[in-house]
């Protein structure tokens, strides 16, 4: 299986479906057997709740109690920043419009940005602020710019995480103070990370800020991995008594990015301990591979009744599987490719699935869909290749 699959973000090379079962067979005739290499359970983690994910591909790799509804204090602002930077990349707010600061943004308490009333402050300011000070005061200022208030703003906020299929999370609030009504879960926050990473990375790099200096008071990043661990660059720290202290990181090594959750540890330090725990057996225990290219032709099944006779096939985006380390051997690859393809089929047009497997266990699913258009062929083509099925079919039948 090595002439299939390598370490470190190898590439699969577009195979047909024969070729891949006979250099699949070839390889597993030939290998020699080797020891299965064992994953460790994962640590003990000193918090109420807990994941690690891979940020490409969204697999989890350990958890505990997930999908446990729990305040998440500050990580709240985790989707107001979000919903900031998709207002920014749809072109309704500008880094340099100026928001008018209300007595009730400013006289929100807990973690501030210390804007100051009937002052102007830029949307720039205000995503560091939310960002890197967790001002509560910045996020209510944005939230009344936006949507014209906290309430309309929330409702933004829960709309969104429909979206994004974030089903255990309800928001109240911007900011993360406690609300009975106001919960999400590792799971969730870990995967609205994942789309805080994705969908726009030209603001990503503002997470890895160690400090941001307003109004002439320079307040530090709480989360302490970034002056501990080179490779994390994000996301946000959470702490509040009935929360407990919470934090969400992502690191990236050797191509491999992972998010990590910790809700409810009892302290600064802990949280920053228990989350280094996870990254950390993560990086050591797996690997992300590169399997396949977008746009690589996997197959060129038969079509009938086209202006060609084959069609291209292949998945519409890059997939890549994070797996144990030195378990590419066990990789495998099929392609349930739909029969009878009939023209007109349009370019995307989905026509299958690659499932990848490893040993037994299904490790991943893409869709396979059309590289290219075919238009219907000529009615004398269309005739001859209904006969040509006809007996193809009848064929089949009889063996």
């Amino acid at each position: 299986m090595r002439v299939l699959f390598s370490r470190f973000r190898s590439r699969l090379l577009p195979l047909t479906l024969l070729g891949l079962m006979l250099v699949v067979s070839q390889a597993m005739a030939q290998a020699v057997p080797q020891p299965q290499t064992l994953i460790p359970a994962s640590p003990q983690i000193a918090a109420k709740s807990w994941i690690l994910m891979d940020a490409d591909s969204g697999r989890v790799l350990a958890e505990h109690n997930a999908d446990e509804r729990l305040p998440p204090a500050s990580l709240t602002k985790l989707m107001t920043a979000y919903l900031v930077e998709r207002e920014l990349n749809r072109g309704n707010v500008s880094l340099d419009d100026t928001v008018r600061v209300s007595e009730n943004a400013w006289r929100t308490g807990g973690s501030k940005m210390f804007i100051e009333v009937n002052t102007d402050v830029t949307i720039r300011d205000l995503l560091y602020g939310i960002i890197i000070q967790s001002g509560n005061d910045a996020s209510v200022a944005v939230a009344e710019h936006l949507a014209g208030g906290e309430a309309p703003f929330a409702d933004m906020m829960n709309q969104h995480a429909s979206r994004l299929g974030l089903n255990n999370t309800q928001f109240v609030n911007a900011t993360g103070l406690p609300h009975p009504e106001h919960y999400s879960t590792a799971r969730d926050l870990a995967r609205l990370s994942q789309y805080i990473i994705d969908d726009y990375p030209e603001h990503y790099a503002i997470y890895a800020e160690k400090y941001f200096t307003y109004n002439d008071i320079r307040q530090p990043n709480r989360n302490r991995l970034l002056w501990r661990d080179p490779t994390v660059d994000g996301l946000k720290t959470g702490h509040t008594d009935e929360a407990g202290y919470c934090l969400v990181a992502s690191a990236e090594r050797d191509g491999m990015r992972l998010i990590s959750v910790v809700m409810g540890t009892s302290s600064e330090e802990a949280r920053a301990q228990e989350t280094q725990k996870l990254l950390s057996y993560g990086f050591r225990y797996y690997e992300t591979l590169e399997l396949y290219e977008q746009g690589a032709v996997l197959n060129s099944p038969r079509i009938w009744g086209g202006e060609k006779d084959e069609l291209r096939v292949g998945v519409d985006s890059d997939v890549a599987m994070t797996l144990p380390r030195a378990r590419n051997q066990e990789l495998s690859a099929r392609l349930d490719i739909r029969p009878d393809l009939t023209a007109p089929i349009s370019l995307g047009d989905r026509v299958g699935t690659l499932e990848v497997r490893l040993g037994e266990e299904v490790v991943g699913e893409q869709p396979l869909v059309a590289l290219e258009s075919i238009e219907e062929g000529g009615l004398f083509k269309r005739m001859f290749d209904q006969v040509r099925r006809f007996f193809s079919n009848l064929l089949s039948g009889w063996f």
